[in-house]
């Protein structure tokens, strides 16, 4: 990777005045802005990933096509809300598991906003089977699981994320003593980014870094849900 950054601060101004303007015929004015700005970096760092993503995981797609990859679409579907602004106020990118929709699957993630962006890995809201694997899974290795959440690159890079029920799962000993994790539904990391950062020129080495710190947690659920 070279000195120069991906992304400047025209980023965050487009999607601060995204923000205020979330209206079709504004959008449609300021697309090349769009395009210059936001998409075409994006597209370029989602291409620079792959090569260290299929390392640390060969099951792991990084896509760099502007439709159907990995960069997820700045068109909201309003079809069934009542919000009915049409564009998003910021940008991400989903790096699925090459089995995509076929099985549940951890992933990673990477969402930009003004003083809203993080580097994410794992399984938001897995389904119900899924949850109950994972749940068993930490129950079977309590210590392998103890060793993936608690090493030392694991901590300084990210913490864990996501909703938690309020009691103890079902089937579920109350004094178990993960049971703190046995209780999330979400399992999920987020590594947070100022503005600064990812306009910084090092935004691809904390990536890279935040993704191999994440690389045992996203194999122990991949394990769980048995996937190799």
């Amino acid at each position: 990777m070279d000195s120069d950054s991906y992304f400047t601060p025209e980023l965050f101004k487009f999607l601060k005045e995204l923000r205020a303007h979330n209206e079709r015929g504004w959008f449609e004015r300021n697309k090349g802005r769009y395009e210059t700005v936001v998409r075409d970096p994006f597209l370029q760092l989602i291409a620079a990933l792959g090569p260290p993503l299929r390392k640390i995981n060969p099951a792991i797609v990084a896509d760099p096509r502007p439709v159907g990859g990995s960069m997820m679409r700045i068109y909201r579907d309003i079809r069934f809300s009542r919000d009915k602004s049409p564009y998003k106020v910021a940008v991400a990118a989903h790096f699925a598991h090459h089995l995509g929709k076929k099985a549940p699957a951890p992933s990673y993630y990477l969402h930009f906003a003004p003083g809203n962006s993080m580097i994410g890995s794992g399984m938001w809201r897995p389904p119900p089977a899924a949850l109950t694997q994972i749940r068993d899974a930490i129950v079977a290795d309590p210590r392998r699981w103890q060793r993936v959440t608690s090493n030392g690159a694991f901590r300084s890079s990210c913490g864990m994320a996501g909703e938690s029920l309020k009691r103890p799962p079902a089937g579920y000993a109350p004094d178990h003593p993960l049971i703190e994790d046995l209780k999330r539904k979400d399992f999920i990391t987020s590594a947070d980014l100022t503005d600064e950062q990812v306009c910084a020129p090092d935004l691809f080495d904390m990536i890279v870094a935040s993704f191999r710190a994440t690389a045992p947690f996203m194999e122990f659920l991949d394990a769980a849900v048995g996937l190799k």
